[in-house]
């Protein structure tokens, strides 16, 4: 079979049947993926899910089990050079950044010094890139002496440095103090806005992929279970799987009963919850509803939404400035709402009220 080594140049990467192996233990399985230019990727999902190692074959550090790799439509699996050639276009940050024991000036210039730029043009480069990343006051520091959060920025600068195209994160905040990680959240939003960059990152907190990313893939298992805008991936989860790990705590199971052009009803028990879909009367299916989109009231209104059951509080119970509340309507369903909210309404276990959700 002859291999067409170019295609579709809209995606700046694309990854196509990608497997990997460690030893005799499978980590990837099967991963198609594409990125678009100018795109920023979250890949989210449970330790071990395989998310490093894709970042790994994105930035050709490894080569596949079985698969290919294609960079603005090029297969750049197929010899070193082009593999080499690839990898000075994309840049790569560790979740442990890595200095070397020399100033942060020093650290930011290497890939301008080896890639043989004149002394007058990596100075002012670097300078721009200090400032950009608010390190101009620690140029002369040792760069081994900073906080996580100022070396991580370091990190950042040396990979902007030589402007890569792609920009391959590997938990970019991890273990950083909030103030840190709204930093370094600025940075990567700046870099993809300012310089176009296309960014690729594999982060553990989740709603950091959804205050970052155009779109976000779930990875599970070595599979990439669902890819999407933030939105789909939170409300409108694939499977059972997906919604349990992206925090849809009711997964609500029963039977479509009719489907009326994509408005479903689905049995549960005896109650009825409408829903869009295009599942079929008959199939068995599960109902996902995300806590912060149920609304409690002490009496029943009109309102926009479909679904409206009379309820008993069965358990509160405080989660920071919100309210978990537990309810019992004929099946389990779990709202949170405001502090302030369930203290105006008086919530307590063995009140009745009204929980209401969209269709």
């Amino acid at each position: 079979m002859i291999d067409c080594q170019i295609r579709n140049t809209m995606f700046l990467l694309e990854v196509v049947d990608l497997h990997q192996k460690y030893g005799k233990k499978e980590v990837l399985k099967g991963i198609d993926l594409r990125v678009e230019r100018g795109e920023v990727l979250a890949l989210i999902g449970p330790t071990g899910a395989g998310k490093t190692t894709i970042l790994r074959l994105l930035d050709l550090l490894d080569a596949p089990a079985a698969g290919k790799v294609y960079f603005a439509g090029q297969n750049v699996t197929r010899s070193k050079g082009l593999r080499l050639e690839t990898r000075r276009r994309m840049a790569l940050v560790f979740q442990k950044p890595v200095a070397f024991k020399a100033s942060v000036y020093d650290n930011v210039s290497y890939a301008l010094k080896v890639r043989g730029h004149n002394g007058r043009d990596i100075s002012a480069r670097v300078s721009s890139m200090l400032d950009t990343v608010d390190l101009v006051d620690y140029r002369d520091r040792n760069a081994l002496s900073l906080s996580g959060g100022e070396a991580q920025r370091v990190a950042l600068a040396r990979a902007m440095i030589t402007q890569p195209e792609v920009l391959l994160l590997d938990e970019p905040t991890a273990n950083l103090d909030p103030m840190s990680t709204s930093t370094i959240e600025n940075l990567i939003q700046r870099f993809n806005r300012e310089y176009a960059t296309t960014i690729v990152m594999a982060t553990h907190d989740m709603a950091q992929g959804q205050r970052l990313a155009h779109r976000i893939g779930v990875l599970m298992n070595g599979e990439l279970m669902q890819i999407g805008k933030p939105g789909e991936i939170f409300s409108r989860p694939r499977n059972m799987k997906v919604a349990e790990f992206v925090g849809v705590e009711n997964i609500i199971k029963g039977t479509i009963s009719s489907n009326d052009g994509g408005v479903v009803s689905v049995d549960v028990d005896g109650k009825t919850i409408e829903g869009i879909s295009d599942y079929h009367a008959g199939e068995e299916v599960s109902v996902c509803v995300r806590p912060e989109d149920i609304t409690l009231a002490l009496f029943k209104t009109s309102s926009s939404a479909r679904n409206s059951f009379p309820a008993e509080i069965k358990l509160i119970a405080s989660s920071g400035p919100l309210v978990r509340v537990e309810l019992g309507c004929g099946f389990p369903l779990v709202a949170l709402l405001t502090r302030r909210s369930a203290e105006e309404m008086g919530l307590e276990v063995g009140k009745d009220v009204y929980a209401s959700f969209k269709a």
